[in-house]
């Protein structure tokens, strides 16, 4: 059974969730039978660049969405599994990501993603946004 660093993804989970933090995004990753912490950041163009092809791991992303009367913080968990990966290491992540929810709990959206595309930061504003109801400006 894979076996979770509680203490660290609780810690930048917390550190996300925080308004007063440049913290906007943690990717969990598997050393062996056990997900840790990889890394944080603030750029989601680096959060982005360590999703590769052939790695699989599960992210933790703040994006603010909203219009020019209301902005506010959106938080998606995404589940990536590279094109690269094998079938059966994708199949377990599904049982792990369970595991991963009994830390990260708090989230708009969830994604299960595995091309580049979809990691683009318009794509997951948008499923964002789908998920966050009303929208009173005029998009400007």
């Amino acid at each position: 059974m894979t076996s979770l660093d509680k203490p660290a993804i609780r810690e930048a989970y917390i550190d996300i969730r925080n308004d007063n933090s440049d913290v906007s995004w943690a990717i969990l990753k598997y050393e062996g039978n056990k997900i840790v912490l990889d890394s944080t950041g603030s750029s989601y163009e680096e959060f982005q660049s360590k999703l590769t092809d052939d790695t699989r791991a599960f992210g933790y992303v703040r994006i603010t969405t909203g219009d020019e009367m209301s902005k506010r913080a959106k938080f998606a968990l995404i589940t990536w599994a590279g094109p690269d990966v094998s079938t059966l290491k994708k199949a377990k992540m599904g049982p792990d990501k369970s595991r991963v929810k009994e830390v990260i709990q708090n989230f708009a959206v969830e994604l299960h993603i595995t091309e580049q595309e979809e990691l683009e930061q318009d794509f997951i504003k948008s499923a964002l946004m789908k998920a966050g109801g009303a929208n009173y400006g005029t998009g400007q």
